[in-house]
């Protein structure tokens, strides 16, 4: 009873905190957009093509400019203000949002337009992603760290919810809505950054050397669990990301409509904000690493599932169920991070993180694109499954010492 009265002595204590609700405001809009553009850009490329390797094009044209440019951002969110990299980037993504919502508006809007918009989403996202985590800490009350990336994680899990629902809705209104609300959402956020006011703030360091741009990828390269950690994440969901394919699945396997498909988009972190809930009372305590290993089998058995269902509240439980087990593998992943990385190196270590999820995300809807392309989309998902629990068997193999962490100390 007193753990519950503290938590919510903590919980009024961080609301009333103006620099987190604002951080928690900008960062829950610009996700929003995000999950909004989800469903819109699949949606969209799909109707105007027809073509499975489009919607894998969507994830690399994305991942091209992070991989470019991210250990950059990494250390531009060590170096300079945190907030406004963010506002930056978050008016930038506005601008390219508002140029497709103008587009489709005038019914003239191409899928080379919509690609290249999406590269500007890219760029963006590769400098704003790294500062704001590295933000997190700054905006945070004294000691309230554990809290307030907890108050974060649940709103940027509400708006995954809530956001391709969204999509789904509005694209059935009409096409441009959901470009125009993004507009709005990434303006909502860059203010929302720009208003903040920090106590602890980032001073600016000499120009950087080439060791330390890159002095991330060392860090990690150092450390065999972080490593193992990440790229095993990077692996296993590049293979069994499926989420290119499900407008595909939506409209001709399931015979469904948009606002199906924005509900397939949000089932995934419905699952995860359910985990995300039992794990707040029931934390891992033992063979984290051993329970890491065993979620991502349960993601590639999730994944199997999907690829196999012909109805839609069995592909909806499916991917509730990845969701729930990427949890598990995501809170091991962000505490051994969080836990191994000193505060002057939150950016740089943040972009290598970054460019790993970004990577499995971006390219693994690439290769479900081209994959289903080749063989069908039913194929390629049911080989994404398989592949991951592959890999998460190999990667047993290959980092003894990972499956070996017993504890997050």
């Amino acid at each position: 009873m007193n753990d519950q009265l503290s938590s919510s002595s903590d919980v009024r204590s961080l609301l009333r905190h103006p620099p987190l609700l604002l951080f928690v405001v900008s960062r829950s809009f610009s996700e929003f957009s995000w999950q909004i553009a989800t469903v819109a850009v699949g949606w969209q490329i799909y109707q105007l093509t027809g073509s499975a390797f489009y919607l894998g094009m969507v994830g690399l044209v994305q991942f091209i400019p992070s991989a470019l440019l991210i250990f950059i951002a990494g250390h531009a969110a060590d170096r300079y203000d945190r907030r406004r990299v963010v506002q930056l980037c978050q008016f930038a993504q506005a601008l390219a949002a508002a140029y497709l919502a103008w587009r489709s508006f005038t019914g003239s809007l191409a899928a080379g337009e919509i690609l290249i918009a999406l590269v500007v989403f890219g760029i963006a996202t590769a400098f704003e992603s790294p500062a704001l985590s590295a933000l997190l800490p700054g905006v945070a009350p004294e000691g309230g760290l554990q809290h307030a990336t907890a108050l974060s994680s649940g709103a940027g899990q509400l708006a995954t919810i809530t956001g391709p629902a969204i999509g789904g809705l509005v694209f059935a209104i009409a096409p441009a809505a959901p470009f125009a609300i993004m507009t709005l959402f990434w303006l909502f956020a860059g203010l929302a950054a720009a208003a903040i006011r920090l106590e602890r703030v980032v001073k600016p360091t000499e120009p950087p050397t080439f060791s330390e741009l890159f002095a991330g990828i060392t860090f990690v390269r150092d450390n065999p669990a972080i490593l193992g950690t990440i790229s095993l994440d990077l692996f296993a969901v590049l293979l069994g990301g499926a989420s290119a394919l499900l407008p595909i699945y939506a409209r001709d396997i399931l015979h469904a409509g948009p606002f199906a498909l924005g509900v397939m988009r949000a089932a995934p972190a419905i699952g995860a904000l359910v985990m995300t809930a039992f794990l707040a009372r029931h934390q891992i305590k033992r063979k984290v690493g051993l329970r890491m290993f065993q979620a991502v089998i349960a993601f590639g058995l999730a994944t199997t599932v999907f690829a196999l269902s012909q109805t839609i509240w069995l592909s909806i439980l499916a991917l509730a169920a990845m969701g729930a087990a990427d949890t598990i593998s995501v809170v091991i992943r962000v505490s051994l991070v969080q836990l191994a990385t000193p505060d002057e190196m939150r950016g740089r270590v943040g972009a290598v993180n970054f460019l790993f999820i970004h990577a499995s995300n971006q390219l693994g809807e690439f290769e479900s694109g081209i994959t289903a392309a080749l063989f069908g989309a039913m194929p390629a998902a049911l080989l994404g499954g398989i592949g991951t629990i592959a890999v998460a068997l190999l990667w047993m193999k290959l980092f003894p010492s990972l499956r070996k962490v017993e504890r997050l100390e």
